[in-house]
């Protein structure tokens, strides 16, 4: 299925292919500010629709999650890092994603405080 996912002014906008089967909610310092429902896949299948430099990028503790989010209206559309095997990932804010009804998708709850 395609989705299209955004900040919530516009100015930070991408699409995407998949199957949302279940979102992660991570109890992290900043996942747990933020409430992102996260949903992960290969960084080069999701397509920006908007520049790259439209989204700033945040990075904390070991500096290999960038946490991308919207500098006009501070919302947190997705964030990009590299998987245990040296992949890029896309990890992808469902609450950003348009026309999605966020009930029916089942939340795994992760303890990034521990890791």
């Amino acid at each position: 299925m395609k989705y299209k996912a955004s900040c919530h002014c516009g100015n930070v906008s991408f699409e995407f292919d998949g199957e949302i089967a279940e979102a992660l909610a991570c109890n992290c310092s900043i996942c747990q500010r933020k409430g992102s429902l996260l949903w992960f896949l290969p960084r080069s299948g999701m397509r920006l629709l908007t520049p790259e430099d439209a989204a700033a990028t945040y990075t904390f503790n070991k500096h290999v999650i960038r946490h991308r989010f919207c500098p006009t209206c501070g919302i947190h559309p997705y964030g990009e890092g590299v998987d245990a095997q040296g992949n890029e990932m896309a990890a992808i804010n469902i609450r950003c994603v348009e026309d999605i009804d966020l009930a029916s998708i089942p939340v795994r709850h992760f303890d990034g405080r521990s890791v």
